[in-house]
C-alpha cells in the first residue's frame, strides 16, 4: 500500500486552512501534516514535517508566501493556491520556484485533489488565469529573442525558440501547450497526434532543455530556471 501524500497548508485565513484540511485530509492517500499562517511559519513547519507538497498562499502578512517560496521550493514541490490573479505575481511565483498556480474559483474539488497529486509527482498545473499569463510571457519572450538572419525562411523567423533552444517547430508547439498545464492526452488531441508521439516530443524537449520534470521545463522555457 502506498504511503500517504503528506501536505502542508499555508494560508493566513484560518477558515481556508480548516476547509483545505477537511477537504484533503478526508481523502484516501492524502494527509495534511501541518498548517501555517505565514511564510516564516510555513518554512518552520516544512523543515519539521518534510511534506511531499506545500499549498501556499501569496499574501500572508507579516511574512508573505512569495518571500518564503524559494526556500520552500528547495524542500518540496510548491503549489500556489491563492486569489491573486495579478500577472506579475504569477510570473514572480514561477520565477521563485512554484510548481503550479491555482486561482480560487477556477477549479473544482476533484480538480484540486488531482492537481495536488500531480504536483507531488513533479507535474506542473495551472488554472486558466495562470495559463494565460504564461502564454503571454512566452510570446513576449519569443518576440524579444534576437536571432541571426538565416536566409529567408519564414518558419525560422516565426519560431525564435527553435534557434535559441534547439527545439523543432512541433516541439515548440508542444512546449507551449505544456506551459499551459495540458497533459499528454490533451496535447495529443490539440495537435491531432497520438499520445505516444507526444511522449516522444516531451522526452526530446526535456533532453534539449536539460530538465527532468514539466515544472523544470516550463521554468527553463521562460528563462527562469536557476543555472546548476
Amino acid at each position: 500500500m502506498r504511503p500517504p501524500l503528506n501536505v502542508l497548508v499555508a494560508d493566513d485565513n484560518p477558515v481556508v486552512r480548516a476547509g483545505l484540511r477537511a477537504l484533503l485530509g478526508g481523502r484516501a492517500g492524502i494527509a495534511v501534516v501541518a498548517e501555517a499562517s505565514d511564510g516564516r511559519e510555513a518554512l518552520r513547519e516544512a523543515l519539521r514535517t518534510r511534506p511531499h507538497v506545500i499549498l501556499l498562499d501569496v499574501r500572508m502578512p507579516p511574512h508573505d508566501g512569495l518571500t518564503a517560496l524559494p526556500h520552500l521550493a528547495r524542500l518540496a514541490p510548491v503549489l500556489m493556491l491563492t486569489h491573486s490573479r495579478d500577472p506579475e505575481t504569477v510570473e514572480e511565483a514561477l520565477r521563485r520556484g512554484a510548481g503550479g498556480y491555482l486561482v480560487h474559483g477556477e477549479f473544482t474539488t476533484d480538480e484540486l485533489l488531482r492537481v495536488v497529486r500531480e504536483v507531488g509527482e513533479g507535474r506542473a498545473r495551472f488554472t486558466a488565469t495562470a495559463s494565460e499569463v504564461l502564454l503571454r510571457s512566452l510570446r513576449a519572450t519569443a518576440a524579444t529573442v534576437s536571432i541571426p538572419p538565416q536566409d529567408d525562411d519564414p518558419a525560422s523567423r516565426a519560431q525564435p525558440h527553435v534557434t535559441e533552444c534547439g527545439l523543432s517547430v512541433r516541439e515548440v508547439e508542444v512546449m507551449d501547450l505544456i506551459a499551459t498545464g495540458l497533459n499528454n492526452r490533451q496535447i495529443a488531441a490539440t495537435c491531432f497526434i497520438t499520445e505516444k508521439t507526444v511522449k516522444n516530443h516531451v522526452n526530446r524537449i526535456f533532453a534539449k532543455l536539460h530538465t527532468t520534470t514539466r515544472a523544470e521545463a516550463i521554468a527553463s522555457w521562460l528563462g527562469t530556471r536557476p543555472t546548476r
